[in-house]
């Protein structure tokens, strides 16, 4: 019986996503018992990233929940369109015919958990820690049993049970009770094996030689004292802008030292990264 873990591996790596084994038998745990999986991790290492290729390797639509301070259920399940009804209403005075039901699915305007439960989909709820407590706590009713109540329409339930990625770059602790309904995994960053295959994946074409020293920088960027140590999508954004440099006639090392904006984005680490620069080879 060919191994499943492997297998989703395998599928994740045709989409361009190179998880490792802590990571996908997560996320195979979380597909097969229905439980939602929360990723935390430094911001960058590709815990967005996953719900995307998720969607499309299950062939299912993604719904993106981007949460922030001050959100609340309404914005996140369903609002009704109140000047849609005043218009109605002004409509039908002005045919002079009765106003007919305000509040049915044609006033209702969906929001993103309330799109979840009717279709089949990724549900990403993107940096949950932004939200306030009080949503997190609305959030512990929705996810034990995927089902709103509406009160002019009635209890609307999952019609299947959808896939849920819920992402943290822990700015602030979550509740226990909230990590306890979920499957829970820390994303580190890549060991140089990993993160070579994704350079060679996301920015094709360059040389070997090039990546391996794109990477082996990375690595001692990372492992200098920084403000934002650089995740997977800077490395990527870095290759690519300095293969264009490459392109254009730049030798290796010049290109990376000169786009070295698209790996670090303080103005102090990058002081700090120039100040060691001989010695990550830039």
């Amino acid at each position: 019986m060919p191994d499943p873990i492997e297998a989703l591996g395998r599928r994740l790596a045709a989409e361009q996503y190179f998880a490792d084994e802590g990571l996908l038998t997560a996320a195979h745990l979380s597909l097969t018992l229905g439980r939602p999986l929360l990723l935390e991790g430094e911001p960058g290492v590709g815990k967005t990233e996953i719900a995307k290729v998720l969607a499309r390797v299950h062939d299912r639509e993604l719904i993106r929940l981007q949460c922030y301070e001050g959100l609340d259920a309404a914005q996140a399940l369903y609002e009704w369109d109140h000047p849609k009804q005043l218009l109605a209403i002004r409509t039908c005075e002005a045919e002079n015919r009765p106003v007919g039901e305000l509040y049915d699915e044609s006033f209702l305007m969906e929001r993103p958990l309330l799109r979840a439960l009717r279709v089949p989909c990724v549900l990403l709820i993107d940096e949950i820690d932004r939200a306030d407590s009080e949503f997190e706590a609305f959030l512990l009713e929705f996810l034990s049993d995927f089902q709103i109540t509406i009160p002019e329409l009635g209890t609307i339930a999952a019609a299947e049970r959808p896939i849920v990625i819920m992402t943290s770059n822990r700015t602030r602790e979550l509740h226990d009770a909230l990590k306890r309904r979920c499957l829970y995994h820390w994303i580190a960053f890549p060991d140089s094996s990993r993160e070579k295959r994704i350079i060679e994946s996301r920015v094709p074409g360059l040389p070997e030689d090039a990546a391996k020293t794109l990477v082996a920088a990375v690595a001692g960027v990372r492992d200098l004292d920084l403000i934002k140590p650089p995740g997977i999508a800077e490395s990527i954004e870095w290759g690519q802008a300095a293969k264009v440099l490459l392109h254009e006639g730049a030798d290796w090392p010049s290109a990376l030292k000169r786009s070295l904006g698209l790996l670090v984005k303080e103005q102090e680490d990058t002081e700090t990264v120039l100040a060691h620069a001989e010695g990550l080879g830039l």
